[in-house]
């Protein structure tokens, strides 16, 4: 769904005046919103922050998640920052082929295994976030860095019956890349990193009810936030060639078909709302050599359904510990 706005400050106002309506329309929309022209919020980070509390109870301080000081605002724990600019430095994934087919001639490849980095924001805690929202501040030419989403919603349903029936009750085990649980770290026979126990991987259900919407939906990430010592999924043969990898490949390329994708070419002053307990979401390759690019992003959380009741944050320590005590690398 897309919506207008001006560059005015009050338009940051009537979108939280709007809350109600605004939920509304995320969820009627697949979880999906993208909001054109927000010039003002450019001007006024701390007000992303504001504006991000219509969609849940607790904006995260990312000094208190699961993330490298790297990703940090200079001045506001709620943002993350996407950068290829320093100190951020993050690169762009790599380039894949274009799309040949006459509809769709010159953009990005879509599908998975040939676009990778398919995730959900920081799926490798309990409870994960519910809603990511992306604000566009630098951005490379419109044909570049575009952000594609899937609607796993869609994807669930589209499953034959017996799919359906085979994963209703399966577990997938969720890990940071950094952690040596990747495919690549399996195969090369790579120890895996000491863990703090609010470090482990955390698992969770292939197919999650959306809380709001009532409706299954598949919930998976690419390989390299995925756990290849333990799972992928659980109770299924372990490692990148097993049977848990084989199903999770499966998905991952069912889940990234075209028919399922909406691509989303950046201009400056979009924000772009996601949910991630329904969307996957992957960034595509830009120039990083000859374009900066910067994203800010927040994450929400408070609702992420009857699974997650009572729980309280895996990833917060219960000795004091920083808690990336042993990843400051990542």
């Amino acid at each position: 769904m897309a919506l207008q706005d001006g560059a005015s400050a009050r338009a940051i106002d009537d979108f939280i005046a709007a809350g109600d309506l605004i939920r509304g329309q995320l969820n009627a929309a697949g979880g999906l919103m993208v909001v054109r022209d927000f010039l003002a919020l450019g001007q006024a980070p701390a007000e992303l922050v504001r504006l991000s509390r219509v969609f849940g109870p607790e904006v995260e301080n990312y000094r208190d998640t699961l993330t490298a000081a790297r990703f940090f605002h200079d001045a506001i724990p709620e943002i993350l920052v996407l950068s290829n600019l320093p100190p951020c430095n993050h690169p762009p994934p790599p380039r894949t082929e274009p799309r040949t087919e006459p509809s769709a001639a010159g953009a990005p490849a879509v599908q998975f295994p040939q676009q990778g980095n398919w995730h959900t924001d920081q799926s490798y805690r309990r409870p994960p976030p519910d809603i990511s929202l992306l604000y566009g501040v630098i951005l490379p030419p419109r044909d570049q860095g575009q952000t594609l989403f899937a609607d796993c919603t869609a994807a669930y349903a589209a499953l034959d019956p017996e799919m359906q029936e085979r994963i209703g009750n399966l577990n997938g085990i969720h890990a940071p890349s950094w952690i040596g649980r990747t495919p690549d770290d399996v195969r090369a026979g790579a120890a895996p990193k000491p863990l703090l126990p609010h470090q482990e991987p955390q698992r969770h259900p292939l197919v999650r009810v959306h809380p709001d919407s009532g409706r299954p939906a598949l919930y998976i990430c690419e390989e390299k936030q995925m756990d290849f010592v333990e799972g992928p999924i659980e109770g299924l043969g372990r490692g990148p060639d097993g049977e848990g990898a084989a199903l999770l490949r499966a998905l991952l390329r069912h889940a990234t078909r075209p028919e399922f994708i909406y691509v989303h070419e950046w201009s400056p002053g979009d924000l772009v709302i996601g949910d991630n307990r329904c969307l996957l979401h992957a960034a595509t390759w830009y120039d990083a050599e000859r374009h900066g690019r910067l994203i800010w992003r927040t994450t929400v959380m408070g609702n992420p359904g009857a699974e997650y009741d009572g729980e309280a944050k895996s990833w917060m320590p219960q000795d004091g510990t920083a808690p990336m005590q042993g990843m400051e690398d990542a």
